[in-house]
């Protein structure tokens, strides 16, 4: 795909204004999001015959989507939102991700859509809290966060008002969350590494993105912002409070002596080297989440972990 100043996406109105603007994106963010031919090449071949709806189910999986944002009661629908997520910082309630038109994203325009995976913001202009990882999901492609829009919007709504947070008074304002914003998010596309192969530019894609492990994997300061020096390392106040181990290549505390094939088990039946199997959080990730990866996808993930330094002895946090 050619990089143009008025680059046809087929999501988004191609008509270029006079001030450089495309249907509210700037063009700069647009030339920050197009991938290069390598990064192109490696997804076209994960979506090879899929519909834009059919690619959207297979990234609301890999992206963790279901598993935060429908709630355990029996009661709740799928997507519906109500599941609770406890923090240092409060309790969080997923929302209502259906199409329905009042209580849903029912209402949203591309842009809306873009703007919340991008730049975690609502339509009406208010800051998202970090708790929705938009963080990570700005990483993504324009092409897979309009096919996540375009599967959604082909489910069936439910009307399901949303849950207050329940927050510490100097926290309840979405001003709060627009000064953690301004302070400590960056929005930046992913960009493969042109040095590594497309295995490995397709797992950082989806552990630091799309999967965004790193958002309980990572330990967090007192500001709750991830600490980039210790990425994977292991985190001890993980979601409701518990510890998220170290999925580094430390051979002690993290992944080190697993094979690519045990991590890729792993993923797919939640099974441990020793025969065990995992429980807690990641259980529902495996159910809603790597378990409906492809065997490639899978794959990339091992290649990917399989590459990065071992956290340093004694900095496995969540071990």
């Amino acid at each position: 795909m050619p990089v143009l100043p008025c680059p046809p996406f087929r999501h988004l109105p191609t008509r270029c204004r006079p001030d450089g603007r495309i249907n509210g994106l700037t063009a700069r963010r647009l030339l920050g999001t197009v991938a290069t031919a390598g990064l192109l090449l490696v997804f076209s071949q994960v979506y090879a015959g899929a519909t834009d709806i059919e690619r959207g189910g297979y990234l609301v999986h890999a992206g963790g989507c279901i598993s935060c944002h429908t709630a355990d009661d029996e009661g709740g629908g799928p997507l519906a939102g109500g599941d609770a997520l406890v923090t240092a910082f409060g309790t969080f309630y997923a929302p209502n991700i259906t199409p329905d038109a009042e209580t849903g994203i029912g209402t949203w325009s591309d842009e809306d859509f873009l703007r919340a995976m991008h730049e975690g913001s609502r339509p009406d202009g208010a800051h998202y809290y970090p708790v929705f990882p938009y963080t990570a999901y700005a990483g993504l492609t324009i092409d897979d966060v309009m096919a996540i829009k375009a599967y959604l919007f082909s489910l069936p709504p439910i009307r399901q008002r949303n849950r207050a947070h329940e927050l510490p008074w100097y926290l309840s304002s979405r001003l709060a969350a627009g000064a953690w914003k301004l302070l400590f998010f960056t929005a930046e596309r992913f960009m493969p590494d042109a040095s590594r192969a497309a295995p490995w530019n397709r797992g950082a894609y989806l552990v630091h993105h799309l999967g965004h492990c790193g958002e309980c994997h990572t330990p967090r300061n007192v500001l709750g912002v991830t600490d980039s020096a210790r990425e994977l390392a292991g985190n001890p106040a993980g979601p409701d409070g518990k510890k998220v181990p170290d999925i580094t290549a430390n051979r002690d505390t993290g992944i080190g002596r697993w094979s690519a094939d045990e991590i890729e088990f792993f993923l797919e039946l939640g099974m441990l080297p020793d025969g065990d199997f995992t429980g807690g959080a990641m259980s529902s990730v495996i159910d809603d989440n790597t378990s409906h990866l492809s065997a490639a996808d899978r794959h990339a993930i091992a290649t990917y972990l399989r590459s990065l330094p071992a956290a340093p002895a004694g900095d496995n946090s969540g071990s």
